[in-house]
């Protein structure tokens, strides 16, 4: 009786994307960025307390080509979070757990994401340049 190797798992190579492998995924990487976020957050309200100084300096990252990009990054980041926290509501609540329905919800998702991030930078920079 000869020992024969038991299979081994596929690994992620193995398999092609899926929109919502795809989806869960940046769930959770979306969630790791709204903690950077917070961090950010967290300087900026320290710094408005501690003074014009330190705040000046805060101020100067943020509105710096590369602190507009990660402020940028960190609005894709809530409102896809945002987005897809209410498709898993509507999941929770037995909705839309067909097949189909899980695709169509995932690129409404995607589009709703897009459209609020753009809307909320359209608004910010007309009011506050």
């Amino acid at each position: 009786m000869g020992q024969h190797p038991r299979p081994l798992s596929p690994h992620l190579q193995v398999y092609k994307p899926q929109l919502t492998s795809v989806l869960s995924i940046f769930h959770r990487i979306t969630g790791m960025v709204l903690v950077g976020g917070l961090v950010l957050l967290t300087w900026w309200l320290i710094a408005a307390a501690a003074g014009p100084g330190a705040f000046g300096v805060v101020q100067a990252f943020l509105g710096s080509w590369f602190g507009l990009l990660v402020l940028f990054g960190i609005s894709c980041a809530l409102f896809y979070h945002l987005c897809n926290g209410v498709r898993h509501l509507i999941w929770d609540s037995g909705h839309l757990l067909e097949i189909e329905s899980v695709y169509r919800s995932g690129w409404v998702m995607l589009g709703a994401a897009v459209a609020l991030t753009i809307v909320a930078w359209a608004i910010g920079l007309a009011v506050g340049g």
